[in-house]
């Protein structure tokens, strides 16, 4: 008993069969194609000329016929041929009559049976491309039975001939012709169809053929370095476009290798974080009763390990903090700035010489979330003081100084640090996780998670300077629009 395919199995084929292109559908077919009808209309533009052209011919020749019967008629004497000779000549033109013009006087030669009306006049020496062209169609579509009236020179004579006959032998040639020209016409657009067809494959289909089954493959498994394309060394579009694809192959197959490695970081975290905070409390505690101790080796170094421990705890909550999904869209209000950064500084470990400068105006507010704004601050100080506290000169200054401006409706925030400067690998990767650190053992988290407040706030955190003795980061949040209902709502309030 055969088994029944499952929903995913199903879907699995059906994916698979989308993304197979039939041949009915395929690039190759629609060119084929195209060719041939392109090469056809081609060659009815052509035919127009040409069957204008063998028409033209046509009359000539059978004009020229009858005048060389003239001149030998003209010279002898033309009532001395017998009626059925007469008949003869006639029928080997296949006309009705012919006659010459000479001097202004017409003479009638030989006649076989006049015909009661002309169809048509046809001037051979007078005849024009567009006037060819339209009686040829018409004599191709619509003749068999019309009289016509040939005339006109041949050759250098003086003399002007003329043939009465009709149009039916004229058709015929026509259609054998035209039937002739077609059948070429159609091995011509077959033979150029398949050059054509075989240059531009082999130019052009043939390497987005393998561009596409580059794609389709990378996008099964886009974890291997093997289902990245091998660009073809051209100098062409084509090349071109195989560069640029496997340089994306490239790059998104290291974003998601990074990616990856986020996710089992974060998954990692997330199952040791309980246990680290029990472990960092017990440490916490310890320490607490170690302060307690009067012995001066212990005193020592007992405010060394409560920052050691502040550090542990305050690296868990950024990588945490990171890894979370999402941050909550900010709250924002008007705060007084100065009082934010001083916050800021009760928690910064500003001792070893390092001196902190609030340099915020008293009046000078801005409209931001207030835990984000103060989180974004935190980290800028924390990592300014952190690059000046590294500095093992003692006579350098160590200065960390905090300033704002407005400009119309946009707070300006700027964080200036006389450190060393950052090193050129962080400033190459700024604000990216993991790899902007600047410092050894770093996670570079605090400007990634900086960058990422400030931008829900609609600003932008921006390095304005690094060299050694000034580092100074920008931090640029525009204020809230104002609705125009809140607006007029506000205006109408009473005094």
């Amino acid at each position: 008993m055969s088994e029944i395919p499952s929903g995913d199995e199903r879907t699995d084929r059906a994916t698979a069969a989308a993304r197979r292109v039939p041949l009915s559908r395929g690039l190759s077919t629609k060119l084929l194609l195209l060719t041939i009808v392109f090469v056809l209309l081609a060659e009815i533009l052509i035919f127009l000329p040409w069957i204008a052209s063998y028409r033209l011919s046509w009359l000539k020749e059978r004009l020229s016929t009858a005048a060389a019967v003239s001149i030998v008629l003209v010279q002898g004497e033309p009532a001395s041929l017998s009626r059925a000779a007469q008949n003869d000549v006639l029928m080997a033109i296949g006309a009705k009559a012919i006659a010459v013009r000479d001097g202004g006087v017409s003479r009638l030669l030989v006649v076989a049976e006049m015909p009661p009306h002309v169809d048509e006049h046809i001037d051979i020496a007078n005849v024009g491309l567009i006037e060819g062209m339209t009686g040829a169609l018409d004599t191709l579509f619509f003749g068999g039975e019309r009289m016509l009236r040939v005339f006109g020179p041949v050759g250098d004579s003086d003399k002007e001939f003329e043939l009465i006959m009709p149009d039916y032998s004229l058709r015929n040639a026509m259609l054998i012709y035209s039937r002739n020209v077609a059948f070429v016409s159609l091995l011509i657009s077959l033979f150029t169809a398949m050059l054509v067809y075989a240059a531009i494959d082999l130019i052009m289909i043939g390497p987005i053929r393998t561009m596409t089954r580059s794609m389709l493959a990378f996008s099964e498994a886009p974890d291997d370095p093997g289902r990245i394309i091998r660009p073809a060394a051209r100098a062409d579009e084509i090349g071109v476009a195989e560069r640029e694809l496997s340089q994306m192959q490239e790059r998104l197959q290291k974003m998601l290798s990074e990616q990856k490695h986020l996710a089992d970081l974060g998954l990692a975290v997330s199952k040791i974080n309980h246990d680290m905070r029990n472990i960092l409390a017990s440490a916490q505690l310890m320490s607490d009763r170690l302060r307690q101790v009067k012995d001066p080796t212990v005193q020592a170094f007992a405010p060394k390990l409560l920052r050691a421990l502040d550090r542990a705890v305050s690296y868990s909550e950024g990588v945490l903090a990171y890894g979370r999904t999402q941050e909550p869209p900010p709250s924002r209000r008007r705060l007084r700035l100065r009082q934010l950064v001083d916050d800021v500084h009760g928690l910064l470990d500003t001792e070893g010489g390092i001196e902190f400068v609030n340099a915020v105006d008293l009046a000078f507010e801005v409209d931001a979330d207030s835990d984000q704004l103060f989180r974004v601050l935190t980290n800028l100080c924390r990592n300014a003081v952190q690059a000046m506290a590294a500095d093992a000169e003692s006579a350098v200054v160590r200065r960390l100084e905090v300033s704002a401006e407005r400009v119309g409706s946009v707070s300006r925030i700027t964080v200036t640090d006389t450190g060393p400067g950052l090193p050129p690998k962080a400033r190459e990767n700024l604000f990216a996780a993991f790899r902007g650190s600047a410092r050894s053992g770093g996670t570079g988290l605090g400007l990634a998670i900086a960058y990422e407040l400030i931008r829900a706030h609609g600003g932008t955190v921006e390095l304005v300077e690094s060299r050694g003795g000034r580092t100074t980061f920008a931090v640029t949040i525009p204020d809230q629009p104002v609705r125009l209902d809140q607006a007029r709502n506000g205006l109408r309030r009473p005094a």
